[in-house]
């Protein structure tokens, strides 16, 4: 953990674009709530195929004019590169200088991927077109990608994208604090020397959680799993020990020297807040 405790520590927040006008005014009371907690930035994501790319850029471009500071995702998988180019020359104009470069996933009925086949592609392209002027974040899984051929090959996929010219790394959210740190100590026999910011998924529902840690290949140890199981609907039982098991998880990231904490917070103020609270995060001074 060496290579990561040299880094400022880094707090974000993650946010989805709404589908209906009703989800956009929520958006807008949750984004107002979680920014009085001051974190660095929100990122906010973006759908493969445009599935979701107007709204991205609408949400994005209002954030940055209330005055946050915004890392977009872009999504490469199904498009080409005259449309990321169009993309990144608004942010740029918006004065946007820090996005999430992210390979995606096909759409659905989508039989080719498009001119970008992987992130580190995407990367490349970005340094190619736009120099230095985007900082730019890339995914990281410490658990490995679902769709990954083999562990070594996943990690390879890692190594590219810093090469291709990535700045810094979020990781898809785990519960098993090893599988991180045993995926710092590979970055580090590499020499890749770069922050690699832990994913935080709070515990809201027991259903919701098991059904993207199965899509996205992130482990719930089973005693969590079986926990969890025994309160039923039991919502508030769930909140509790769900909060008590991801702020140890914080707590146990940050005093080895995890360079900050980015949170999924699915649009949602509570459960992320009353982690941050607990930590006792201090306010992100511009």
């Amino acid at each position: 953990m060496e290579s990561q405790k040299k880094f400022v520590p880094t707090f974000s927040f993650e946010l989805f674009p709404p589908q209906t006008p009703k989800g956009i005014e929520r958006l807008r009371e949750i984004r107002q709530q979680l920014a009085q907690l001051k974190p660095k930035y929100f990122s906010v994501t973006f759908g493969a195929g445009g599935s979701t790319r107007e709204r991205t850029l609408e949400t994005v471009l209002e954030m940055q004019a209330e005055g946050h500071m915004v890392a977009p995702h872009i999504s490469c998988i199904g498009s080409t590169r005259e449309n990321i180019s169009a993309i990144l020359e608004k942010y740029q104009d918006a004065g946007i200088r820090q996005v999430v470069a992210l390979r995606g996933d096909l759409p659905s009925g989508m039989a080719q991927a498009g001119e970008f086949r992987y992130a580190s592609e995407l990367v490349a392209f970005i340094r190619q077109e736009f120099g230095r002027t985007f900082h730019i974040e890339v995914a990281a899984y410490p658990e490995y990608h679902p769709q990954a051929q083999s562990a070594q090959t996943d990690f390879n996929n890692f190594v590219r994208k810093v090469e291709a010219g990535a700045d810094a790394a979020i990781t898809q959210y785990f519960y098993n604090v090893d599988a991180y740190f045993h995926f710092i100590d590979l970055c580090e026999t590499a020499g890749l020397e770069i922050p690699i910011v832990p994913g935080i998924m709070p515990i809201n529902k027991f259903s919701q959680l098991v059904r993207f840690s199965d899509v996205c290949g992130a482990e719930v140890p089973r005693w969590i799993r079986k926990k969890l199981e025994s309160y039923g609907d039991d919502s508030a039982s769930i909140h509790a020990f769900g909060l008590d098991v991801v702020t140890a998880l914080c707590e146990r990231l940050l005093s080895a020297g995890a360079p900050g904490l980015h949170f999924y917070t699915l649009n949602s103020a509570g459960l992320t807040s009353a982690i941050w609270q607990r930590l006792g995060i201090k306010p992100y001074k511009r």
